[in-house]
């Protein structure tokens, strides 16, 4: 199978650029100017009525650099699950096909591997390098060789097994963002919290304001980044269950159409 390191690195280099250029835009064009806004009508709210609880704004929770952060990762943690899962997709629309396209009831012996090669051989190019027709040409491969259907079950079993070792070692990167967007949460909770102890000796003198305005970017940030996190560990596992189904469908549209069909 060709590697798609390159393309699927390319790829996920460019939706990072692309994901912080479409949040960096939006937090400096609307967040952050529309927070300012809410700050000032929350600070001449409080100054009038003093005893009235203000409202929370959504754009100040948001405003802070770390919130950005969390918003870049999470826009190119779901462009490279999207990227995988419209991969899987197309290789789990092939289950539904007869690639082998070989009339019902049919058996099959060594010496039809040579045409059932040639079947494989013209599917299209994005197809023949899925999972289904390389663990068909596998099976196939190992039969003309050596004519035993145990020895073919075993090398198509060994292949998907393979495949799906090799599709849960690729999602190591996504769960590493989805590691590190509670982690950049948690930079902010300590940013906060330093700025907050700074400006100690005004809180001594009365003056609470700027206190509070550093314990709301501690609070906010790791707030943000947990919802981020579970909203993201959500579609994770959705591709990942969507990948083993596609092992385990693949092994049993082998076992069905083909190994079950073969004489020895």
């Amino acid at each position: 199978m060709p590697s798609r390191f390159p393309n699927e690195f390319v790829y996920q280099v460019v939706s990072l650029l692309l994901a912080f250029i479409l949040v960096h835009a939006i937090f400096v064009a609307l967040v952050r100017p529309q927070a300012e806004l809410d700050a000032r009508a929350i600070a001449a709210q409080l100054e009038a009525e003093p005893e009235r609880e203000p409202t929370r704004s959504f754009y100040i929770v948001i405003k802070d650099y770390e919130q950005e952060a969390c918003f870049v990762l999470m826009l190119w943690a779901l462009a490279i699950l999207g990227y995988k899962g419209r991969a899987a997709w197309r290789q789990q629309k092939l289950l539904g096909e007869d690639v082998l396209r070989l009339p019902e009831g049919l058996p099959i012996g060594p010496e039809d591997t040579r045409e059932l090669s040639r079947t494989l051989e013209s599917l299209p190019a994005t197809q023949r390098h899925g999972l289904l027709p390389r663990a068909l040409q596998a099976a196939i491969e190992r039969f003309a060789a050596t004519g035993n259907v145990q020895d073919v079950s075993t090398a198509a079993r060994d292949l998907c097994g393979a495949e799906g070792e090799r599709l849960e070692s690729e999602l190591s990167i996504i769960r590493y963002i989805a590691w590190a967007i509670p982690s950049v949460g948690f930079i902010g909770t300590v940013r906060g919290i330093g700025d907050a102890l700074g400006q100690a000796h005004r809180a001594v003198e009365g003056d609470i304001t700027g206190v509070t305005s550093s314990l709301g970017v501690a609070f906010n940030s790791t707030f943000i980044a947990l919802v981020i996190s579970i909203v993201l560990m959500f579609f994770i596992h959705q591709l990942q269950l969507m990948q083993e189904r596609l092992v385990l469908d693949s092994e049993r549209y082998v076992d069905h159409w083909l190994i079950r069909r073969m004489r020895g």
